[in-house]
């Protein structure tokens, strides 16, 4: 008995690149017995067993439900608006990474019944592609360029090449494709040059530079050394700031401590000595003076209070002392100086 059939039996994979567009195909041919309805249903078998199988898109009843599965929803559509015709192929548009997976095609007619399974792959191109340099750039040392892609799906393969120069890579060159990595060994300045490096899959490919300048050892001694000496130089700089700043602020201090020490508008304490060696000083000048006539009234003055500063007070703030019968103790005690007073002898004269 003749049924319902699948012809697009061809082509079960399909690699496709990240933001592409796949048309998965399932085309069918009736037969006269299948009289019930038509039914094409496309869903995505999951990798692990144990989970359901996930309806996509559905025709039925004359009529197409693509509301299915959220992910491609405005992403999926027949390939021919009317399936009725013999073609129940899907599109699906912008390809994400996620869309990787098995897809069946159901065709129903009753008593008629086919599927097929169609598995899909999507690729993410190459992209991001960074190219480095490892290692000193001098003569005699190893150096290494670096080629990495910071998208992409595997498997990824790196070729290197040289773009300046002889355009061919060094004799002493030592490529890794699937690391990306490239080793030159014994550098000389024959080296320098450009180096482009191409990762790619089996969906797309990217590229990157990188300027190689191989150049003579550096004189590593004379950096040292001219490290040392700009060190020193810099600690003596400091020092002498130091010393400076140390310098001003004694200056300071030490001024600050004299203009407190030294008031110019307060008068210096008086001496008593002083004003009593005064005092004395003038009555021996009025001794000189005296004649042996006048000397007797003058020795009756009484010489045993030496006078001191109550003397420069007003008359009302000056104490009344007692007169003391020993006169050369009390001046001793005041600091003043001992008067040797004249005296008249009997006969009139001067002892």
């Amino acid at each position: 008995t003749r049924s319902l059939s699948i012809t697009s039996v061809d082509q079960s994979m399909f690699e496709k690149a990240q933001g592409e567009k796949v048309t998965l195909p399932c085309t069918f041919v009736l037969s006269e017995e299948d009289e019930g309805p038509l039914d094409i249903e496309w869903v995505l078998i999951p990798a692990d067993n144990q989970k359901k199988e996930q309806i996509i898109i559905m025709y039925a009843v004359d009529r197409i439900y693509n509301h299915y599965y959220a992910a491609m929803t405005g992403r999926m559509q027949f390939t021919n608006p009317d399936p009725r015709s013999g073609d129940g192929s899907l599109d699906i548009l912008n390809l994400k990474s996620a869309d990787t997976g098995t897809y069946q095609c159901k065709v129903k007619k009753a008593p008629g019944v086919q599927s097929q399974k169609i598995q899909l792959t999507v690729l993410v191109k190459p992209a991001r592609t960074k190219c480095s340099i490892e290692g000193s750039q001098e003569i005699g040392k190893d150096v290494i360029l670096k080629c990495a892609s910071q998208e992409g799906s595997p498997l990824l393969s790196y070729d290197w090449r040289r773009v300046s120069g002889t355009q061919e890579l060094p004799a002493t060159s030592i490529p890794n494709k699937n690391t990306g990595e490239l080793l030159l060994k014994n550098a000389s300045q024959d080296y320098s040059g450009t180096y482009n490096c191409v990762a790619s899959n089996r969906v797309g490919t990217d590229e990157c530079s990188v300027e190689l300048n191989v150049t003579p050892p550096i004189n590593t001694a004379g950096i040292i050394a001219g490290a040392i000496i700009g060190t020193l130089l810099g600690v003596s700089v400091l020092v002498i700031l130091v010393f400076c700043c140390c310098k001003k602020h004694r200056e300071k201090k030490y001024e600050k401590e004299v203009h407190h020490d030294i008031r110019e508008d307060v008068p210096p304490p008086k001496s008593r000595s002083s004003t009593a060696r005064s005092y004395i000083g003038s009555n021996r000048s009025s001794l000189g003076s005296m004649s042996p006539s006048n000397m007797e009234g003058y020795t009756k003055t009484s010489y045993s209070q030496v006078p001191s500063e109550d003397f420069e007070r007003t008359p009302g703030q000056n104490p009344t002392f007692a007169p003391s019968k020993v006169a050369a103790p009390n001046l001793s005690r005041m600091g003043a100086v001992p008067v040797m007073i004249p005296a008249q002898s009997k006969d009139g004269s001067i002892v």
